[in-house]
């Protein structure tokens, strides 16, 4: 299986640690090292390193409004400040989510755009489809590597060898000289903790890698700590919370849309609005430490079927299942006891917030 994968830079170093690799997009990814459980407590207690390099990027050039990026997006973007960057979503004209994003305003008529890995050639396809004739657009994923530092003590592993690291605000990027590269790096990341995300030269991502292993408070993590950190606080994941045929309304990112410019999807979703939401996503969390799973059907108290979960697993932070899910709009009432499974095991729940994490160093 793994010959017909796409690898990132460091698929080697991640073998060469043991890591257990699974197919991920399309590509040949590490899902843990030592363990999802004491990758997690690293993450949140120390610092962690994540390889992210198959994730997708683009470069755009031009005013955002005349070469047609701007109507792409659901979130504002013509008023970004250089220097930051936002998160946002692509629709399809029926308002579902064609991939969510983050937009960085390098220049005021520059843009780096940060797009999912299973989703990259599709994204490259739509974008160039709608953008201005003869506007400059690069796809430069296979040229730049990602390695996220994620954790409270980030900012102490990276400033030493990034100095004025420690001036970037949440949801802003600058670049800075890293061992003898020029780079972008933004106080970003997935995990609910402090951190920041690394853009590389791809052929020397390795480098990196292996010099931010040095620090004592480091270790590598997979994508299964990631997927429960990024659960704990709530963040949705592309393929599970979204996809082409669910509303951005009906996922609640309705803080990322900006329904005071036009963009694809926006008279569908204003229709949404007007006639009302069949189904909306929730949080909820098990009565004890069994773990809702992905596919599970939701019932009400009256064991009808009203839903499905999207996300679930253990949660560390609070010791009890915790999951995502959709369900019927009039069923969604926070503090409603609901039951997760199937027809021959449900087990009870909770409907609460989608944030399950809330104290992390996230904005320290």
């Amino acid at each position: 299986m793994q010959a017909t994968l796409q690898k990132t830079p460091l698929y080697d170093n991640h073998t060469s640690l043991d890591a257990r690799i699974v197919e991920f997009g399309g590509w040949a990814m590490p899902v843990q090292y030592d363990g999802i459980l004491a990758e997690y407590k690293q993450t949140r207690t120390h610092t962690a390193l994540f390889d992210i390099s198959h994730m997708g990027e683009f470069i755009m050039e031009g005013d955002c409004v005349e070469i047609g990026l701007d109507r792409l997006v659901t979130s504002a973007i013509a008023d970004m400040p250089i220097k930051s960057c936002r998160y946002g979503a692509m629709l399809n004209e029926q308002g579902g989510v064609l991939d969510d994003l983050i937009v960085f305003r390098i220049e005021k008529e520059k843009w780096f755009i940060v797009v999912n890995a299973s989703t990259t050639e599709k994204d490259a396809q739509h974008i160039q489809k709608h953008l201005k004739p003869g506007t400059t657009f690069q796809d430069v994923s296979l040229k730049t590597g990602k390695i996220d530092i994620q954790g409270p003590l980030a900012r102490e592993v990276l400033s030493p060898l990034a100095p004025g690291i420690e001036k970037l605000n949440f949801y802003t990027f600058d670049h800075f000289d890293l061992l003898g590269q020029h780079v972008l790096i933004s106080r970003t990341g997935y995990t609910g903790e402090l951190g920041y995300e690394i853009y590389f030269p791809w052929e020397h991502t390795p480098e990196l890698w292996q010099k931010l292993l040095e620090h004592k408070h480091v270790k590598p993590a997979g994508l299964g700590a990631r997927d429960l950190l990024r659960l704990e606080v709530g963040y949705s994941l592309y393929g599970h919370e979204l996809d082409e045929n669910t509303s951005v309304l009906e996922s609640g990112l309705n803080r990322f849309i900006d329904f005071k410019k036009n963009f694809f999807g926006k008279e569908s979703l204003l229709k949404q609005k007007e006639s009302g939401l069949k189904r909306k996503l929730i949080g909820f969390i098990a009565d004890s430490r069994r773990s809702p799973r992905q596919g599970h059907k939701i019932y009400s108290e009256s064991q009808d079927e009203i839903g499905e979960v999207t996300s679930g697993s253990f949660s560390p932070h609070l010791q009890k299942g915790i999951g995502l899910g959709f369900v019927l709009t009039e069923e969604g009432i926070r503090d409603k006891k609901i039951f997760f499974g199937n027809d021959k095991n449900k087990i009870p729940a909770i409907i609460t917030p989608k944030i399950f994490y809330k104290n992390g160093s996230l904005k320290d």
